[in-house]
C-alpha cells in the first residue's frame, strides 16, 4: 500500500488549499496537484469538490479520509509494536497537555525519562482538552493528559493517576476567610461557596476542562457572582487572585506546583469536599510501548502525596 497517496489526500483535506497542503508535505504545488487529478481518475471518483481556491470533501473523499486515517493508526501502532520488539529504547513518543499543565509536568517527567530512554524522540503538543481528544482520534498523539471528562468518549481510555481536590483560592487574609471552619475530610478548611457572590470570579475559557467543572457545581448549586472575569490563562488567574482582584477555583495540584509562594488562601468547599481525576488518555485497543507506560508512570510519580481523611465522593 502506498502510504504516501494516504498522507497526501490527508494534507489537502485538512488544509483545503493544495499549495499549503504542499508546503506541508515538502513537495512542489504542482507535483500535488498532478497526484490529484491522476488519484481521482484511477478511482473514477471526485474526492474534493473545488470552490474557488478551497478543495471540500466530497462525500467519497470524507469517506476516503476517515478509512485513511484508520489505515494510519493502524500502520502506527505497527510500527510501534515491531520497533518496540527489535529494540525497547527506541521511537517517538508524541504527548499532550493543557498549557497549564505543561509548564509543571514537563520538568518533572521529560528530563527524567529522556534519561532512562535517550533514543525515543518526544514531541509535544499543548491545547485544551477537547483539542487533545482530537489529536488522539486522529492518531496525532499517542497520550494526552488531563481532567477527566463528565462524558467519557468510547473510543478513548482513561487511565486515572490522582484524584485532584478543587479550592477556592482568595488572596491571603481575606475578609471572607474568618467564616472557613475545619474540614476534616481535607487538608485545608472549608468555606462555603455562597460566601463569595458579592466577589469577581475569574474564569478560564468554557472550553477548558477546569471551567466546565467548576459551571457543572455553580449550576447544580445555583450560585450567582456579582461579576465574572474570562481568560485562557490560569497563571494570570492565580496572580491576580493574589493581588486581590477576585476568586477562583483553581486545582490543588496547580497551586502546589506553580503558586506555592504566591500569598493565596486556600480553602475545601462541597460534601466533604470537591474532587476531580486526573488521567492519562489514549486510544482504546491501541498499542503502547513501554517507554510510553514508563511515561505515564512518571506523570503518575507527580501527584504521590499521603491519602486525607474521608472517603473520596
Amino acid at each position: 500500500m502506498d502510504f504516501r497517496e494516504l498522507n497526501y489526500v490527508l494534507a489537502i483535506a485538512k488544509y483545503q488549499n493544495i499549495t499549503r497542503a504542499a508546503e506541508s508535505l515538502y513537495v512542489s504545488q504542482p507535483t500535488l496537484s498532478s497526484f490529484l487529478i491522476s488519484l481521482e481518475r484511477e478511482l473514477d471518483l471526485k474526492l474534493f469538490r473545488k470552490l474557488g481556491h478551497r478543495y471540500v470533501l466530497t462525500y467519497a473523499g470524507e469517506r476516503y479520509v476517515e478509512k485513511a486515517r484508520q489505515i494510519l493508526r493502524l500502520k502506527n501502532d505497527l510500527d510501534m509494536e515491531l520497533a518496540d520488539i527489535i529494540k525497547r529504547d527506541v521511537g517517538v513518543l508524541n504527548v499532550a497537555f493543557p498549557p497549564m499543565r505543561c509548564s509543571y509536568m514537563l520538568p518533572h517527567t521529560l528530563p527524567a525519562f529522556q534519561k532512562r530512554y535517550p533514543h525515543v524522540k518526544v514531541n509535544i503538543f499543548e491545547g485544551h482538552s477537547s483539542t487533545n481528544d482530537s489529536r488522539l482520534l486522529e492518531g496525532q498523539v499517542d497520550i494526552a493528559f488531563y481532567s477527566k471528562p463528565n462524558t467519557l468518549h468510547p473510543q478513548i481510555e482513561y487511565r486515572t493517576l490522582a484524584r485532584e481536590e478543587m479550592l477556592i483560592c482568595t488572596c491571603k487574609n481575606h475578609p471572607l476567610s474568618r467564616y472557613a471552619r475545619p474540614n476534616p475530610s481535607s487538608r485545608y478548611p472549608r468555606l462555603d461557596p455562597a460566601l463569595l457572590k458579592g466577589e469577581r470570579l475569574l474564569q478560564l475559557m468554557p472550553e477548558q476542562r477546569t471551567r466546565q467543572i467548576v459551571d457543572d457545581y455553580i449550576r447544580d448549586k445555583g450560585l450567582t457572582f456579582a461579576d465574572t472575569m474570562v481568560t485562557s490563562n490560569m497563571a494570570a488567574i492565580m496572580n491576580l487572585v493574589a493581588v486581590g482582584y477576585g476568586v477562583s477555583f483553581i486545582f490543588e495540584t496547580h497551586l502546589q506546583n506553580w503558586a506555592e509562594a504566591l500569598p493565596l488562601d486556600r480553602f475545601s468547599f462541597g460534601e466533604p469536599r470537591t474532587c476531580s481525576d486526573f488521567v492519562a488518555a489514549y486510544r482504546k485497543n491501541s498499542y503502547l510501548p513501554v517507554y510510553a507506560l514508563e511515561f505515564i508512570d512518571l506523570a503518575q510519580s507527580l501527584f504521590a502525596a499521603p491519602e486525607m481523611p474521608g472517603s473520596p465522593e
